[in-house]
């Protein structure tokens, strides 16, 4: 099965794009496998790049307990 992202010719995975790096983490933020999301090698490790430097930036959550209101 084609990558998705290699049908949409995507060059670049930008880390400021929360919404769609949502896509390819779970209900816990963790990132998905590629076997899950479908995409090729160099795709998963772009988006996987893009959310641990969107983790860091604080754009994304590190776990599921950081988004709960106590």
């Amino acid at each position: 099965m084609p990558c998705p992202a290699c049908q949409e010719k995507v060059n670049y995975v930008d880390y400021k794009q929360t919404d769609v790096l949502r896509k390819f983490v779970s209900g816990q933020f963790k990132i998905t496998s590629s076997s899950r999301t479908e995409l090729c090698n160099k795709h998963q490790r772009a988006v996987a790049h893009a959310v641990k430097l969107a983790r860091y930036m604080a754009l994304l959550p590190y776990t599921r307990a950081q988004t709960r209101k106590k």
